[in-house]
Formats: structure tokens, sequence, C-alpha cells
């Protein structure tokens, strides 16, 4: 089974106007409201892609109640830990001349509360996945997702993490099955500039150096990068298309190469349903749909680059 975990959940409040006038009353020309959070945005890929999963992570309030409801519309399966103060935060993405993003705080997680979770992520075994997505709420410690690695390790369930700075940093000496930065966050994480091909690949093996198993990354209007266990790296284009959505596109891809590697257990194949998912998401309004994704695939081409 593959499990998803969302510490930090949202409704995401999409709104679209013609152009957003600040210190004065704005008209919304369109809004949509949709389950967040990038574990479950991954949910809703892998089960577009005909895989069963399970959502957990927190939620709360009313909010809260909108998430599980909404995943259960989608017949993605969750096992939330509610807690009893709060609400599950609202994400209000702006899209005008500009898209602007307010992103909501979070409620409190107790010990308690995160008891529970590690209780949960004790059931997996070796044939899962488990895939920790996103940031974390500001009250708990940064070192979260290296505490649920070093729990789950026993398991030798595969994890893959997609996470910034010390989140990600934090889990490296677990040796991830996946980490998925993208060019900035590898820039951010190493306080260096990448002008190319060449240095997204050096700092992309430093990475897989201090633990990570495999690195994608995302790389925006110029696809993505892959380097493997195996010491391989493949690089991915992007489809022609007109870019309406950066929400979750990451998030697709990290879905799509799972789906992917269980599909064909083959990087390459991998990374070209990667490549695929994220550049649908990318084009579409909401996520991605199935026949989207396969349509793109075939305009997915996969370069082998020798290092």
């Amino acid at each position: 089974m593959i499990y998803t975990v969302t510490l930090n959940p949202s409704i995401d409040y999409v709104i679209k106007l013609n152009h957003l006038n600040n210190g004065s009353v704005n008209r919304v020309g369109e809004e949509n409201v949709y389950p967040g959070g990038k574990g479950i945005n991954v949910s809703r890929i892998l089960k577009t892609l005909g895989y069963d999963n399970i959502a957990t992570g927190f939620v709360s309030g009313f909010t809260g109640d909108f998430i599980t409801n909404s995943l259960k519309e989608l017949d993605i399966k969750s096992d939330f830990i509610k807690l009893e103060s709060g609400f599950t935060r609202i994400n209000v993405k702006i899209k005008s001349d500009e898209e602007t993003e307010i992103n909501g705080q979070g409620p409190h997680i107790s010990e308690e509360k995160l008891n529970e979770l590690f209780n949960k992520l004790d059931k997996l075994k070796e044939d899962d996945i488990l895939i920790l997505a996103g940031s974390i709420p500001s009250t708990l410690n940064e070192n979260l997702y290296e505490v649920i690695m070093d729990k789950v390790k026993a398991s030798k369930a595969k994890v893959v993490v997609d996470a910034t700075k010390n989140l990600l940093m934090n889990v490296l000496k677990h040796n991830p099955f996946l980490i998925k930065p993208n060019n900035h966050e590898l820039e951010e994480i190493f306080n260096v500039k990448l002008h190319n091909e060449e240095d997204i690949i050096i700092y992309a093996n430093k990475l897989k150096d201090m633990g990570a198993k495999n690195v994608l990354v995302s790389r925006g209007k110029d696809g993505a990068l892959l380097v493997t266990e195996d010491n391989k790296v493949y690089l991915s284009n992007v489809p022609k298309g007109n870019v309406i959505n950066s929400v979750g596109a990451g998030d697709s891809m990290v879905a799509g190469f799972v789906c992917g590697y269980l599909n064909t257990n083959s990087y390459e194949e991998a990374l070209k349903l990667g490549a695929a998912s994220g550049s649908a998401t990318a084009f579409s309004s909401d996520l991605a749909e199935r026949e989207f994704i396969d349509e793109l695939v075939n305009h997915i081409n996969i370069e082998r680059k020798e290092i």
C-alpha cells in the first residue's frame, strides 16, 4: 500500500481576478475550493493513475471535515487523526496578473496526537511506500520527518520525501528512496547559483552522497533531472502547453514517478510518467486528469546523460 502523510493540510480556495487592486474591494471572477496540501495532492494523482492509497495526517474543525469528505467523494481512502481544537487551515490562491498565495497557520498538534500518528505508521511493511510531503506546522520540530523515518526504518518500506531546507536535509542520513527538490530549493540548500545542467547534476549528486538513493530535481519550464542510485542521470523535456496552474505540479510529478516506477521498475519510465503528470497539472486548472496525463506521456522525451 502507498501512504501519504500531510501534517498541515488545507482547503485551497482558488480565486481568479482580472486584476488585484490592493487596498480596495475586489470582485472574484471565478472561485473553486479543493482539498489541499502536498501529500493530499499526491494521493489524488496516485488515485487518478490507478493506485489506491491511504492519506493520513491531522485534520481539525469544519475545514478538516471538508478534507475528509472531499477525499471520500474522490474514492480516496483516508485515515486522518482528528484534533480537538483549532481548524485545518485555509490557503487562498489568487490568480490575477500574478499568482499570489496567502497560507493559513494550521492547528496545534500535541505530543499525544503525534504518537497516534507514529502508531499508525508502525504497521508499515516492506512492500509499502510512505510519502512525506510538504511543510509542517510551526509548532512542530523540524526534525519530525527524520523521527518518522527512524521509526519506520525496521519496516524496510520505501520512503519518499518532498520537503525543503532542514526538513529535507535531516532525513538524508536515513537513506530515503526518493527526494524531490526543485532547482531553486537546490540553490537554497547549498547557497549557490545553478547556471546549467552540469551544476544541477553536481549538487544533486551531493544530496545522493549524503544519503538519498534517488534525487529528482524539477526545473519548471526546463523539465526535470534525475540522478539514480545506480549513478545514471536522466533528463526530461517539457511538452508544449500553456501554464495555467503551478500549484500541485511538483506533487503530481512525485505521484507520477512513483506510479511509473511501480508499473515498470524502471527509473527512466518513472521519470517519463512523473514529467507528464507534472506538466499535465501545470496545464490544467486543477490537478491533472488521467486522459491528459496519458496524452502528454507521448510528448515526453528522456535523455540519458553521461557523468
